[in-house]
């Protein structure tokens, strides 16, 4: 009988999601139109690449990973941000964070749909995802850095599916979760967390032929970025919850998140100064990325101006965060967030990936812009997750008020 209710309350659960997602305000409907616009174009320009190949593309056999592994790299570190609420809440006990929690959580799944669809896209086509899946293809495990990411990034989107589900779906029946069913894996996911980008840092750092990621800060300097623009985008997330909804988020959240992404600001700067100091104080032929990067080379410099944005806009937003009274007021918090969320952005994105490819190990030097297919797929994923993270919290709000409940009669 419990069963075959929790079967009822199951469908009933995702009825009444659909109803909560097809209702809103004018501004809500706007902004889930554009987002589906996009979505469609992403889906155009993604049926080109599939028609024509990866030639449509910037790529090409010296530069074999562009834009969208940028961005792939880029959010990894975002869906690991998640344990920065997930730990407090769960682990900690801290009265702050619970409020904020499912937020986060929202925030992993989506990041971790669009590091999944950005390697999609990279490898051609969907029909050759079957080489990663063990038994069918070849799926080198254990000594391949690529199969553990697979599994790392896989199973972290499990754990950030069903520990929110659990508790959204137990809320909606008005019944309290149980600590002991979900808390275990609430201390895995804390772990797990922390393995998928460093995971992803080895994946690169264990490429030996290519001298610029082949760093033991790579690493650190993963998770230290990664806790910057996670709680950044959050805070920006939080904030505009808090404007435009019931949904009560305590300044004190935004004070600890704004605390926690000062920190890893600081640090993420302090390791791009050591990185620096090792690659200029004494240069040597594996320089010549780092060389490139920053300064260009033999008359090539298009990603200089992008890294010196990335560097001068970090610097900016980590010293505002530094001052007490610049981080305690809100409305330059959100903008700074929103300022170091796109230094981040370049720096692991066009920043890291591209010039590890330059000059190639031969010493040839061609370089990589990315063409209107690319980015318009890239955006269309970017709508993607947007789309997902919004569709997510747009449910987990009403049940966390307590204004979508399932009813007796509903059961009857």
């Amino acid at each position: 009988m419990k069963k075959q209710n929790n079967i009822v309350a199951l469908r009933h659960f995702f009825g009444d999601a659909l109803a909560c997602l097809t209702k809103g305000s004018a501004k809500y409907h706007l902004w889930m139109g554009v987002l589906t616009f996009l979505m469609i174009f992403g889906a155009f320009a993604y049926w080109i690449q599939l028609k024509e190949g990866l030639v449509v593309t910037g790529m090409n056999d010296y530069i074999s990973w562009g834009l969208y592994i940028s961005n792939f790299t880029f959010l990894v570190g975002i869906a690991a941000a998640a344990v920065l609420l997930v730990m407090p809440a769960y682990i900690l006990s801290d009265v702050d964070f619970p409020k904020a929690v499912l937020i986060g959580e929202g925030v992993a799944v989506a990041a971790l749909v669009m590091c999944l669809a950005f390697v999609t896209v990279d490898v051609g086509g969907p029909h050759r995802l079957w080489h990663l899946i063990p038994g069918l293809g070849y799926f080198n495990w254990p000594d391949s850095m690529l199969a553990w990411d697979v599994i790392v990034l896989n199973g972290y989107l499990l754990l950030n599916l069903c520990i929110p589900f659990y508790i959204l779906f137990s809320r909606y029946k008005g019944v309290e979760p149980q600590k002991k069913l979900y808390q275990p894996f609430i201390f895995i996911s804390v772990f797990w967390a922390v393995s998928i980008h460093l995971v992803t840092a080895f994946l690169y750092a264990g490429l030996s032929a290519r001298p610029f990621w082949n760093s033991a800060l790579l690493g650190p300097r993963f998770l230290a970025s990664a806790f910057a623009a996670g709680p950044a985008l959050i805070i920006v997330i939080l904030s505009v919850i808090r404007s435009q909804t019931r949904y009560q988020i305590r300044d004190a959240i935004l004070h600890k998140l704004a605390l926690i992404t000062t920190i890893a600001a600081q640090i993420n700067l302090i390791m791009l100064g050591s990185e620096l100091f090792k690659e200029f104080y004494f240069p040597t032929e594996h320089s010549q990325s780092a060389i490139y990067l920053f300064f260009g080379l033999h008359g090539h410099n298009s990603l200089v101006p992008w890294i010196w944005t990335a560097v001068i806009l970090n610097v900016i937003a980590t010293a505002v965060l530094t001052l007490h009274p610049f981080r305690r007021n809100f409305k330059v918090l959100v903008s700074t967030c929103v300022v170091l969320f796109v230094a981040v952005w370049i720096e692991k994105g066009m920043g890291l990936i591209v010039p590890g490819f330059i000059p190639s190990p031969l010493g040839e030097i061609v370089e990589y812009f990315p063409t209107w297919v690319e980015i318009g797929v890239t955006v269309g994923i970017w709508a993607l997750g947007l789309f997902i993270m919004t569709a997510l919290i747009r449910v987990a709000i009403p049940i966390e008020l307590g204004t979508l409940r399932l009813s007796d009669k509903k059961l009857e």
